[in-house]
Formats: structure tokens, sequence, C-alpha cells
């Protein structure tokens, strides 16, 4: 398949003045889904990635529930899979069996898969495939034809004992012979690649971390670094998350700089050996972001909970201030970290946008000199009063009626942004960057069906939002000031429609056609994307917008350039501005070898007679 080339310029030093251009005052990341078995963001094309945490059905049992919920009852190998299969145990009167699914197939690609795993035993697949094939004793295929509204289901049905089934692979088409040495979706890698940095809170399991479920957090132990998400896990959709290991691998092979957030029952040890870990492993040239935790006065998350007890309540200190030891102690240990090299890091404290009381009792008790900036979200949605007048109007409530409202949301949003900015950032002399943000268009309360259902939902491919992004944008510009944009992190990247509980994704699926599903938030954003680069070009060649098409795209060894049969200069350029090649072309079709090439992004620059265009590229083996 053809992939049209994101079309993007450059910007240099040379263009940048004290006073930055009106469409270069942002500059834009956006956070990354964590791996959930239901989930359309899929990452990587071992799908067992994002598996289900294994449950448990009985053996022989009549009555045959889906679950048998015996599951924490069994034992297991370091990695998380079941020592043997079936397992007797005193809690049950059958045996059982272990079970995964994937309760939504929706984004998974149509095609052959093959599953591979070590050790012996007999795995059973039931769902969203056709014709099953066991080709060897460890390896077997399915073809998935019809993924949509659809689940997959895999039973390890034996298990031996001297030799147990573990590092099971479900592989995506096409990738088995390659999935070792690249192990990111080159769909999402396509997708993601208008970005220059993301955010790692999701794929880090930030909130909630470490607990058993969303409402066990009343433990007082803390983790020590061998309790961290490990590379070999069975599953990467458990509450650790993503191994730190394939955050960096993310960063240093498609030249991105990168946001952590530290799990807040980290012991100092945990702490240190992150620190450590980033610093010696991630490139030089890659920028880190570092947050400890996220939202830790978000009373829903386990943290905030967590904090208060341990750190207000049983301390006999009031909140918010019992908290700011924790996140001074974590700033302090990535400073001692990165000792030398603080350019390298942006340590920030993280603030909450609609409550300047709390921020600045925060803040205001951190050793100055010891973070970097601070960090807000950028959100806009309903007020109180909005959200009971599109109740009134319920099932009658029209697109116009949200975008209406929403504006209205949008003031408030703009009075606590700029009291943000008034009262903490400039007397302290720090920039606000924004940890997360865009539509937050949700009913009140959270997680209930709002009577306003469908309009919620239709506005989330409608121009309105298209129009509301870039109005909320055109104010987020007036409080840039000096030489640096305003970074804004976008939550989130690809997630479903939902009015129950929000509709978060600029995309809703990696393949997504915005030509037949409009994604507004997606188009306005690289709207914005591409002003900034157009308005630091050179004015001296014209622009010929989209005249090339560049694939496939990411490449591992050539590229097809097709566009315009003219004499053609060809320069292709790494991430820190240096010319790694330069070509002469002719013809309308032209192959460009990039084998050579190391992983990462590469921009393209094509002029001819008629003009000059720049294409972002990923080269990715």
């Amino acid at each position: 398949m053809r992939i049209i080339a994101v079309f993007l310029f450059i910007i240099t030093s040379s263009f940048l003045q004290a006073q930055l251009d009106e469409a270069c005052k942002l500059e834009f990341g956006t956070n990354l889904g964590g791996l959930v078995d239901f989930g359309t963001e899929l990452p990587f094309v071992n799908l067992m990635h994002n598996a289900r945490e294994w449950y448990t059905k009985d053996i022989d049992n009549p009555t045959d529930p889906f679950n048998s919920e015996q599951a924490q009852n069994l034992s297991y190998r370091s990695d998380g899979y079941p020592t043997h299969v079936p397992q007797s145990i005193n809690e049950s009167d059958f045996d059982q069996r272990v079970i995964t699914i994937w309760g939504i197939t929706d984004g998974w690609p149509i095609g052959q898969y093959t599953v591979l795993w070590e050790g012996t035993g007999e795995l059973r697949f039931w769902g969203a495939y056709e014709n099953v094939e066991q080709t060897d004793d460890n390896r077997m295929t399915f073809d998935v034809v019809n993924p949509l509204d659809n689940v997959l289901e895999m039973t390890i049905l034996t298990s031996d004992i001297n030799d147990p089934i573990h590092n099971i692979r479900i592989l995506m088409p096409g990738t088995e012979s390659t999935y070792e040495t690249e192990p990111f979706n080159p769909l999402w890698l396509e997708k993601l690649s208008i970005f220059p940095s993301v955010r790692f809170m999701d794929w880090g399991m930030t909130n909630s971390w470490g607990q058993p479920d969303t409402w066990t957090w009343d433990d007082p132990s803390l983790f020590d670094w061998q309790d961290r998400a490990q590379v070999n896990n069975y599953t990467w959709a458990n509450s650790k998350g993503i191994p730190y290991e394939m955050m960096i691998k993310l960063l240093n092979d498609f030249d991105l700089d990168g946001w952590v957030c530290v799990p807040h029952r980290a012991s100092d040890n945990y702490i240190e050996n992150m620190a450590r870990l980033f610093e010696e492993n991630l490139e030089a040239e890659r920028h880190l972001t570092v947050e400890y935790s996220n939202e830790i006065w978000n009373w829903i998350f386990g943290q905030a909970q967590w904090l208060n007890k341990y750190g207000c309540e049983l301390q006999n200190v009031s909140w918010p201030e019992g908290i700011v030891p924790y996140v001074q102690n974590c700033l302090d240990i990535w400073s001692d970290a990165y000792e030398g090299e603080l350019e390298r890091i942006t340590r920030v404290a993280g603030v909450q946008a609609s409550w300047q009381d709390v921020s600045n009792r925060m803040v205001n008790n951190l050793r100055e000199g010891s973070f970097d900036a601070i960090t807000p979200t950028f959100y806009f949605g309903f007020s109180d009063e909005g959200d009971t007048a599109l109740d009134n109007l319920g099932a009658n409530t029209t697109v116009e009626d949200i975008a209406f409202y929403a504006r209205q949301g949008m003031e408030d949003g703009k009075l606590f942004l700029t009291t943000q900015k008034n009262e903490l950032a400039d007397p302290l002399g720090l920039p606000m960057i924004f940890y997360e943000g865009g539509q937050h268009l949700t009913g009140h309360p959270f997680g209930e069906e709002p009577s306003y259902s469908q309009a919620l939902l239709d506005i989330q491919r409608d121009t309105a939002m298209y129009n509301l992004y870039n109005e909320w944008f055109n104010f987020i510009r007036t409080l840039q000031e000096g030489e640096e944009p305003i970074q804004l992190m976008n939550f989130s990247f690809i997630a479903g429609l939902s009015s129950r509980f929000g509709s978060w994704g600029i995309l809703e699926t990696m393949d997504q056609d915005t030509a037949v599903i409009p994604a507004p938030k997606y188009s306005a954003i690289l709207a914005a994307i591409e002003a900034c680069d157009l308005s630091v070009s050179t004015n001296e060649t014209a622009v010929l917008s989209q005249a090339y098409e560049i694939f496939p795209n990411p490449a591992s060894d050539f590229i097809q350039i097709v566009g315009p049969s003219q004499k053609t200069n060809v320069a292709l350029i790494n991430s820190l501005g240096q010319v790694v090649r330069n070509e002469k072309l002719e013809g309308s079709n032209n192959t460009l070898d990039v084998s050579y090439l190391k992983n990462g992004s590469y921009y393209l620059h094509i002029e001819n007679g008629l003009g000059k265009s720049v294409y972002k590229i990923v080269r990715h083996n």
C-alpha cells in the first residue's frame, strides 16, 4: 500500500527570533496509550504483550463459569507463566486451566498470525480466527478475517511441570522473521511520526501503579528495583506497565524525546536505578522530562489516596504539604544521577490547573532550583452549568449545542491557566509546559452515560471540533513568551469513542482513513505543526505541498519517490540537521537506498524547477 508522507518543514535556529512567529509558539508531543487487551492502540507486533492477565476455568465443572476466579491461588514462574497446567488447588474442587483474552480485536490487522512458544504443552484458541493449523510442536498459525466486534481467547490446556510453556508470542502478519529486531508496529510508528516527543505516563501504568486493582491502595510497602516491569513478563498489560527498556529503545531508535513518570511507591533504590538506566542508555541528544507520579491530588487514583494517608494523615501534616517531600526526594535523586549534565533533563512539578491554592502550596514548598518547570493540563470542557443545560436538552442536543457549551467552558480554562502563569510560573521565573490536554467533553458525573450521548459522539468527527481546537490553541499561544515554544503533550493518541468514559484519542484506530472517518483533533494538531514549519521555511523557493508520494514509510531498504517528471535534487537530513545523502534524480519514479541508515527519523528534501518539498520519513529495519 502506498503511504503519502506527512508534509513537514524543518525549523532551524536561524529563523528563531527573540519573539517567535505566532504559528510557532506551540510544540506538540503526545501521551501514549497504556496496554490493555481491549485497546485499539497496538504499538507492538507481538500481541501477547497486551494480553489480559491470567484468569482460570474449572475442568469438568458442569456449570462452566466464564472465570473460576482462582488465578491468585495458582503457582507461577518468575516470568508470570504457570508452573504447570492443570493445577489442583485446595481452594477449589476442580482442577484449573489458565486463560487469557483480548476483549476487542478491532485494531488487529487482517492476515495470518503466527503463534510461537517454548516448553511442552498444548494451547487452544477461541474467537476471531479461522484456519488454525499447528505446523510443529511449538508453532501454529491462524487467520484473522473479520476482527471487528470480535474477541480472541487463548487457553493453556496443558503445560508440563518439568518443561512448562512460556515465552508465548502472538505475532502480527508478516513479522515472524523480524519481531525481535523490529518490535514496534510500523503502522503505529507511521501515525506517531508527526510528534517529536512522547509521554510514558500510561505506558508505565503510573496511575495506581503496583496495585492489584484500582481500589486496593492501602499498603505502606515500597517497591525496589527488582520489582519493576520486566521485559520477559508474559504480559505488559498489568499494574507495572511496559518495561523502561522498551521506552528507551523507542526514543533511541526513532529520535524522540521522552517524558517519564516515577512510580509513587518506588523506593530510593528504585528511583536511583531508574535514573541511572535512562542516564546511561538514553542517547545524549534525546531529552527527557521527569515527573513524580501523576496527578497526586486526584482522588480517583491510588497514588493520591496513598500519599494522603502515609504522607499527611499518619505524619500529622496538612494536605498537600505532606506530599511535597515525596516529590522533592524524587527530584533530588534524579538531579544527583544527572549531576553535571542537567541540561539533558527537565524536572517538572505537576500542578492542578483549576486549583491554584493547591498548586501554590505544593510548588512553593519545593526547594528553589530543584525543578525546571511547572506543568498543568490544557483541557477544555463543560462547566457544571453547561452540563446541566445539555442534560435538559437530552436527546435533542446537537453538535452545535455541544460546541456552544464547550466554548463557554473554555472561558473557565483560560482563567485557570492565566492565573497559574501569573501567580506561580512568572514569579518563579519558570516556564509552563503541559503534561496533557485537549478536549475534555464528558458528562457529569464522569463515568455515567449522559442524556446527550449521541451529540457528544458526533462532535468527535465534526468540523466543529477542528474549530474548537484551533480556538483553544490560539489562546494557549497568548501564554508563550521568549524564544522557546510552549510544549503541549496531547492526551491521548489512539482510542475509540465513548460518551460514558470520554473520547480521548485523536485517532480512533491506527488504520483510520481520515478521508472516510474524519479525525478533526488529529487534523487540527497536524495543521498547527505544518503551519509552524511553513512559517519558518524560506520564501525563496515555491512550496510543492504533497507533490510527491513517498513509500513505503517506515522503510527498511528502499523508498520510492513518485512525482513530477523533473530533474530533481534530493537530500536526506538527520535529526541533528546533518546531510547524510545527496542525489540527483530524473524521471517521475525513483528508488532511493536507505538500507545503510541508522534507524530513526529523517527529513527528505526534494527540490526541482517548480519548487521545494520536505517530507519526514522513518527508517526502520
